[in-house]
């Protein structure tokens, strides 16, 4: 496996395990409990379906993962900025925004690769 899909299974499992975290300091409220589940459930498959690409048996199969891991940055920015919108605590919006920006940095890579492979047909 080439370096940079190492550093980014790297980088995508600690998004997982900084989201987690910070998720967890949130409160309890029903809404929230939906909301919590669905930005953990997204933000952790990211990682999941990168690790999964980078095992892959075909080039199409490769790129079908790197779309869902598009995908699922996407919906993740989304619930993040929900939280954000939400949230009264600053520390944890401070949090929240950076994982954000992270999610956007991921979601730019996904893109971008999913780009070069479109050029590569």
């Amino acid at each position: 496996m080439k370096k940079f899909a190492i550093e980014l299974e790297k980088r995508t499992k600690d998004f997982s395990i900084n989201l987690i975290k910070t998720i967890s300091k949130i409160g309890n409220t029903p809404e929230l409990k939906i909301i919590r589940y669905q930005v953990v459930k997204s933000g952790t498959s990211i990682g999941a379906n990168y690790r999964e690409a980078n095992r892959a048996i075909s080039k199409a199969e490769f790129k079908a993962k790197i779309s869902i891991c598009e995908k699922e940055a996407s919906e993740t920015v989304y619930w993040l900025e929900i939280l954000k919108s939400i949230l009264g605590n600053e520390n944890i919006k401070k949090d929240i925004n950076k994982l954000r920006n992270e999610a956007n940095e991921l979601l730019a890579i996904f893109i971008s690769s999913g780009k070069s492979l479109s050029k590569d047909r």
